[in-house]
């Protein structure tokens, strides 16, 4: 019989619709010969399923939906692609535990660390992984802009301190430019993370585990087009990705073996990608960690699936199957 398997979307940011076409992008490569799929959107409290040309409203007492011929559907693990909140913070994983709901990503404590990247640096900071210098904002603070860019340097960047997809950041030149880049950064939430600019090689590397076996995967080397890895690059085409990246096979060694120490650090599950800067001497230096990467066709891990001569297909079969058997031992 075949196991029902939810598509979790949505979510309550800027990033909603990247989630929804990563949604898209995992629907096409799941195996539909092995599992029946519902693409679930989460925005607010509106929860609904997708089934077919219908869409019922989500049963949050037991994450099921009842069809209108009276049949109740109920699922045996939630595959989540929530980029941003409720789905990469935390809470929505903590609702699945309370559920005793099998789910594909990271549990509730990877979840909340790796969402507060001020928190997730220092927390590998202190597992020898190199970051950038940083300081948090959070709103209603003052800010002595002066201080902050003799601190942090000139060019530094000011992020939302949770979310992504590049949402809210900029790349500051001038003291008097570090106000507003803030504001525009509390638009996405409520604290700010200005950091040290870190110059070298950009690379992203993908990785999961099971219980049988780790696969890491071919690193991407992201050319930006624009001034840095903006949204437009993202999203637009404004960049070039090249996979495998054009690193030599030591510096590729252990930036993968990294990529395997922080996936086991985080006490991560399923997919993740890890972005670093790589500096000319060979410095690997952490840029964030990704707990819920995108997964639209042309999103990094299926290129670096694609790269690495394994079919997307049996990937997504090995993370759901690992997830049903392994969520809760």
């Amino acid at each position: 019989m075949k196991k029902n398997i939810a598509i979790v979307a949505g979510g309550e940011q800027s990033e909603k619709e990247v989630s929804l076409r990563s949604a898209a992008g995992i629907y096409s490569f799941i195996d539909k010969e092995k599992y029946n799929l519902n693409i679930v959107t989460i925005v607010g409290d509106e929860w609904l399923a997708q089934d077919g040309d219908a869409n019922y409203v989500i049963d949050k007492n037991d994450f099921s939906f009842t069809r209108s011929n009276g049949e109740k559907v109920k699922f045996d693990c939630a595959y989540v692609t929530i980029h941003g909140v409720p789905g990469e913070d935390g809470k929505l994983q903590g609702y699945f535990e309370l559920l005793h709901l099998p789910y594909s990503c990271c549990n509730v404590l990877a979840a909340s660390i790796t969402f507060n990247k001020f928190a997730c640096n220092h927390f590998l900071k202190a597992f020898g992984v190199n970051v950038a210098k940083s300081v948090v904002v959070t709103k209603g603070q003052s800010v002595d802009a002066d201080r902050i860019a003799a601190e942090m340097g000139l060019p530094c960047f000011v992020k939302p301190n949770a979310g992504g997809s590049s949402y809210g950041v900029t790349k500051v030149k001038a003291a008097d430019q570090i106000v507003p880049a803030i504001e525009k950064a509390l638009h996405e939430g409520p604290q700010v993370m200005i950091e040290s600019l870190m110059t070298g090689t950009e690379i992203t590397c993908g990785v999961y585990k099971t219980a049988e076996k780790t696969v890491v995967l071919p690193i991407t080397e992201v050319v930006s087009h624009n001034e840095f890895f903006d949204y437009d690059a993202k999203y637009k085409g404004q960049v070039e990705e090249i996979t495998p990246a054009r690193l030599s096979a030591e510096v590729t060694a252990r930036v993968q073996a990294q990529t395997s120490a922080i996936y086991d650090a985080l006490g991560a599950h399923g997919l993740i990608r890890v972005d670093y800067i790589i500096s000319a001497d060979g410095k690997i230096n952490l840029l964030e960690v990704n707990t819920n990467p995108g997964m639209t066709a042309t999103s990094f891990i299926p290129q670096q699936v694609r790269a690495a001569g394994l079919d997307i297909k049996d990937v997504m079969t090995d993370i759901i199957e690992d997830s049903i058997a392994n969520c809760y031992k």
